[in-house]
């Protein structure tokens, strides 16, 4: 049987295995769902001994579990590592969504659900795929093994110390991964970079408590005051980031890699439009596409501080908070960069405040060279099934895992996504377009049989 008889015949079946793995709200950020957490890792396993994958193992950390499986029987044959993970963001606002986020719906030839895309979903291809080829041909063409942990929206703590110590167990010729986007319905893309993260907390303390507006106002020093000084001065006018040493280790962008970018053929009109605004914003000198995928940010997530409440209340806060993430480039280091913020923060520090940073998350970014054969092939695949060659990209997000699997494993890492920008993942009613679900079965079939 041919494989669009295979999976038309089982997509009503293959569809509602994926809503049952879709409905457990295996949410890593929140302690309250751990035991879903455990239960989706569970579910997972299971789903790959039917499919036929051997030496299943649900790893415990000291988060949440790793669930790790091989099929090995392709003597003389490439192994590729197949990661993704199970765990889901959030779902606040819970009254935005207009379903049930862990209830799945199909509308419009779209699956509603967190998880959907990112990336129950998108990982859930692969399992058929296996499946459908040892059912099909009794054989796979290469050896398989999956990695795939339920961390992954939580910075994969975990899991960089089970890759170190099991490099042996996880080694392979391939990375594969599916959880990056297509360019759009019918334009296939393979992403050839993404950006590294880093993230910090900074609070500024002025007086010993807040005070009177009117007996203090004009005498004492305000923390926001404070604040909003200190941040401005994180950037000058022409968008790019004034801390010192900021962009040493960042590549300027060949015309090579600007014609590829280019390709997406981005409107940046139609984006205006859909986001209700009258400007973009960025560093002057890049387009929109270079400055979302291919150089680096600093972004001010939050600040708080003072009174919030409804109406007024005339005090001087003492305090006031901020959270600040950047996304790095090139071979722009995640510590080196915190260290270089910190010090422009405590050099700009006003007079009257001080201050207190708490570096956070750390992620290395990732490129790849688009020439090599294996990306050519993956470009191959999708073009037999989508009849159109992808684009190259760089993707503006990060999954701080790649460049630890490319440089712990000295494999290439290839990633193959179906997922669109517009389904709204880590926001509500994500979901994922079935178009790309029976496309994504076909191109990573076809892809495993020409490694």
């Amino acid at each position: 049987m041919a494989y669009e008889a295979y999976f038309k015949e089982r997509r009503e079946e293959h569809l509602n295995e994926l809503k049952e793995w879709i409905s457990i709200p295996s949410i890593s950020a929140l302690s309250e769902h751990k035991a879903d957490v455990n239960r989706a890792a569970g579910w997972l396993a299971d789903t790959l001994k039917k499919a036929g994958l051997e030496n299943v193992d649900i790893h415990q950390t000291a988060g949440h579990p790793i669930v790790y499986a091989d099929h090995l029987h392709a003597p003389g044959k490439p192994t590729i590592l197949v990661y993704g993970h199970y765990d889901v963001q959030p779902v606040d606002p819970l009254h935005l969504w207009e379903t049930p986020p862990f209830e799945p719906d199909i509308r419009d030839n779209k699956l509603y659900a967190r998880g959907a895309t990112d990336d129950k979903g998108q990982l859930f291809l692969h399992l058929k795929a296996i499946e459908a080829i040892l059912r099909q041909e009794k054989a796979l063409p290469v050896n398989i093994k999956v990695c795939i942990e339920g961390e992954e929206e939580i910075s994969s703590a975990n899991l960089h110390p089970f890759l170190e110590a099991n490099k042996e167990k996880l080694a392979a010729d391939a990375v594969l991964i599916s959880d990056t986007e297509l360019l759009g319905p019918g334009r296939p893309a393979i992403c050839t970079g993404l950006r590294g993260l880093c993230s910090l907390d900074v609070s500024v303390r002025t007086a010993k408590t807040d005070l009177h507006s009117g007996t203090y106002g004009g005498g004492v020093p305000n923390a926001l005051h404070a604040l909003v000084t200190l941040l401005s001065s994180l950037h000058d006018e022409q968008g790019r980031v004034s801390v010192g040493g900021f962009y040493d280790d960042v590549p300027e962008l060949t015309e090579e890699m600007r014609a590829e970018l280019a390709k997406k053929g981005f409107d940046e009109e139609q984006l205006k439009a859909r986001l209700d605004l009258d400007a973009l914003f960025g560093e002057e000198g890049y387009t929109y596409v270079e400055r979302t995928g291919a150089r680096p940010t600093l972004e001010i997530n939050g600040m708080y501080g003072g009174f919030q409440g409804e109406g007024t209340k005339t005090v001087i806060p003492a305090e006031a908070h901020a959270k600040i993430t950047c996304r790095l480039v090139g071979q722009q280091k995640p510590q080196d960069i915190l260290d270089k913020i910190e010090r422009h923060i405590r050099s700009h520090t006003p007079a009257g405040a001080r201050v207190t940073v708490v570096q956070r998350e750390k992620g290395n970014p990732f490129t790849i060279e688009p020439s090599i054969p294996l990306l050519q092939q993956a470009a191959d695949a999708y073009e037999q099934v989508y009849g159109t060659r992808p684009v190259f990209t760089k993707d503006g997000g990060s999954i701080p895992i790649v460049e630890a699997f490319a440089r712990e494993l000295s494999a290439p890492v290839v990633l193959m996504g179906f997922g669109l920008p517009t389904e709204n993942l880590h926001a509500p009613n994500e979901h994922f377009h079935l178009e790309n679900f029976d496309k994504g079965l076909l191109t990573i079939v076809n892809f495993l049989k020409r490694f």
